[in-house]
């Protein structure tokens, strides 16, 4: 059985400035603004909600299956795909488009100015989660809009089980339809900013949200997440790391985790620190798509973490 990867696939472009922002803009011309800056040093990633959470639950072996559309340019994204084993059948090629791509500029205080082309993101519709077969788990992650709501009520009506990871797709929903969309869900999974963002949206309380799921999960980046089930709040810590490289992908990475838990029907708990597990394995590299992690490693991280937190206690 397959855990279900619904969102987008995108190009990362990321170029670092070697000076900060704020010494070539001029506050008084910020309404006119027209400034070019000189980036030496450039890199692409491979990423997307969809690539990055199928990436890392490929590393757990938790059969993840990739559901997206990508542009005419997608054969480099493609043969990664295939090196790390990842199943392509339901990634659809959309004529006369471009991948989703993000173009990314970075100061040296980490300021960043992102340009955003979602391509064939937008017509991620035109995939149906009706020809998929053998799906014990999904998630319904940044997208395309009308792929998302058709998305989510294709695994309702079906019976499948889903996360909906509303993520940086956010304002594209008012309360009502984000509402529909938790209605549906059988889990919730964001962030502590993106929280707030649908409390005051829907008008509900974090502990009115958590009512409607089976599952809220809330993550507070180095302050770690909380998971609200069964009428509780699990509190999970951060797994400790020797050197902070890049948050790209944290998020991503946290869900896989959460996600093989889920399919495996683990305790919450268990989940979470698997999933902290893996967005510390992630943080200590660059990109969303380049650490390449062993599961006995994986293993051994985990069971590490967990000793180190039964010590404290």
């Amino acid at each position: 059985m397959s855990t279900l990867i619904c969102g987008s696939l995108a190009f990362d472009t990321i170029m670092v400035f070697q000076d900060q922002f704020k010494n070539h803009i001029l506050p008084d011309k910020i309404h006119a603004l027209s400034v070019a800056f000189y980036v030496p040093e450039m890199r692409r990633e491979f990423g997307g909600t969809a690539g990055n959470i199928a990436y890392n639950l490929q590393l757990l072996e938790g059969n993840p299956l990739i559901m997206a559309t990508v542009g005419e340019d997608f054969g480099t994204y493609t043969t990664w795909l295939h090196h790390n084993k990842l199943n392509t059948a339901h990634i659809k090629t959309i004529p006369h488009s471009f991948t989703a791509q993000a173009f990314i500029t970075t100061d040296t205080d980490d300021n960043q100015i992102t340009a955003f082309h979602p391509g064939a993101m937008t017509e991620s519709h035109q995939n149906s989660v009706n020809d998929v077969k053998n799906v014990k788990l999904a998630i319904i992650a940044p997208d395309g809009r009308e792929g998302m709501f058709q998305h989510a009520r294709e695994c309702f009506e079906a019976g499948i089980p889903f996360m909906f990871d509303p993520g940086q797709g956010l304002p594209m929903f008012n309360g009502e339809e984000l509402l529909h969309f938790i209605e549906m869900a059988d889990y919730l999974a964001v962030n502590d900013y993106e929280s707030q963002i649908i409390q005051d949206k829907t008008g509900l309380t974090l502990a009115q949200l958590a009512e409607k799921v089976k599952a809220l999960i809330v993550t507070l980046g180095g302050s770690g997440s909380h998971i609200y089930a069964d009428g509780q709040r699990f509190d999970i810590p951060c797994v400790k790391v020797e050197k902070v490289v890049d948050p790209t992908g944290c998020g991503d990475a946290y869900r896989a985790g959460l996600l093989y838990g889920i399919a495996k029907g683990w305790d919450w708990p268990t989940c979470g620190r698997l999933a902290s597990t893996m967005g510390a394995i992630k943080i200590e590299s660059r990109g969303g798509q380049n650490h390449k992690p062993t599961r006995d490693e994986i293993e051994a991280i985990y069971t590490l973490a967990l000793l180190n937190e039964i010590k404290l206690d």
